[in-house]
């Protein structure tokens, strides 16, 4: 997922730049980035992510908490998000980029364009290592443990977004995945670097990961250009449909990881639900998710997908354009903290 607008770099406007290049050997993270560690042990009142990117942060029953756990609640946050991070990348980014990378996606590509998906495909390993080391280390230095996180409930409801829209496309499911997640833009990527009041450590890993997933953005957004323009119609028809449930997938909060979190905050069964519900009372807020999604669809609209038949009807009813969208659904466990 990206942070930002991308850039230019590596851009060159033909369709057959990636966003990686020649530059990656000494750009890339992986590459030239430094091993980020904790200098601990840590102050109990250290601030290891943004409260305000913590949805039920302010909700009365969690500052009606000691000091104490809601450090631990935004501690387990962040352990949260780089686990998910951690198991994204190599389980759903990397199972695509694979393809890519060894001539399976379908398509005929240039050598560059496959060598490039093997470049991502480094980062991506990259970023879950790096992801999965800070919590490792911070667990350490502040005594407060991880709790166990299952990432296939996820990868189920995801993959079965494909299966229900695009039955007998399992491969152009996941490709479109890729191309989806690859190209939201994500809250904690944006905020969390240039938050002076988080841990230093926690902000350099963030930023670390954001610079590269803004080369992946320019990567995915070319490859779909380059996919879409080989699909057959009817088949446009069905994948234009399917695309707005990615982007919700790829938006809505996880509640599982939340609920056990404010479990062991000493919250009871009747408070974490009521926490759950106030904080999180819509499956989709409007604004957030066209921010969250404005390049995703702008790429989508920009190569004809929402003149199919129905598609743009299916993009407004998620809320993914302006004006009135459909009453939304109550929440649903998916996506990233």
């Amino acid at each position: 997922m990206t942070n930002s607008e991308p850039g230019a770099d590596g851009d060159t406007g033909t369709g057959t730049s990636t966003g990686t290049g020649t530059d990656w050997y000494e750009q890339s993270g992986v590459r030239s980035g430094p091993h980020r560690t904790v200098v601990g042990p840590l102050d109990p009142a250290t601030r290891l992510f943004p409260p305000h990117l913590v949805p039920y942060w302010s909700h009365p029953l969690v500052r009606a908490l000691p000091d104490r756990r809601r450090h631990e609640l935004l501690a387990r946050h962040l352990y949260h998000y780089l686990t998910f991070t951690a198991h994204f990348e190599t389980r759903v980014v990397n199972r695509a980029t694979e393809r890519i990378a060894d001539g399976r996606a379908g398509l005929a590509l240039p050598a560059s364009v496959r060598l490039d998906a093997y470049r991502i495909y480094c980062d991506e390993g990259y970023h879950a290592l790096f992801s999965l080391d800070l919590v490792e280390q911070l667990a350490e230095a502040t005594g407060i443990p991880p709790l166990p996180y299952a990432f296939d409930p996820f990868l189920r409801q995801l993959d079965g977004i494909g299966s229900e829209l695009l039955p007998g496309e399992p491969l152009l499911a996941q490709l479109l995945q890729v191309v989806v997640f690859e190209t939201l833009v994500t809250p904690a990527l944006n905020e969390v670097p240039g938050d002076r009041s988080v841990l230093p450590v926690v902000r350099d890993v963030v930023r670390d990961h954001a610079r590269d997933e803004d080369h992946h953005h320019v990567y995915f957004s070319r490859f779909f250009e380059r996919l879409w323009g080989d699909l057959p119609t009817p088949l446009k028809r069905r994948a234009a449909r399917c695309l707005p449930e990615l982007i919700i997938a790829g938006v809505t909060p996880d509640l599982r990881p939340v609920g056990a979190a404010l479990t062991v905050a000493g919250l009871r069964a009747d408070a974490v639900r009521q926490v759950i519900a106030d904080s999180y009372r819509t499956r989709r807020s409007g604004d957030a998710l066209r921010s969250a999604a404005i390049h995703t669809v702008r790429l989508f609209r920009d190569a004809g997908a929402l003149e199919l038949p129905g598609a743009a009807e299916a993009f407004a009813a998620a809320g993914l354009l302006p004006g009135p969208a459909a009453p939304p659904s109550s929440p649903a466990p998916p996506r990233e903290p």
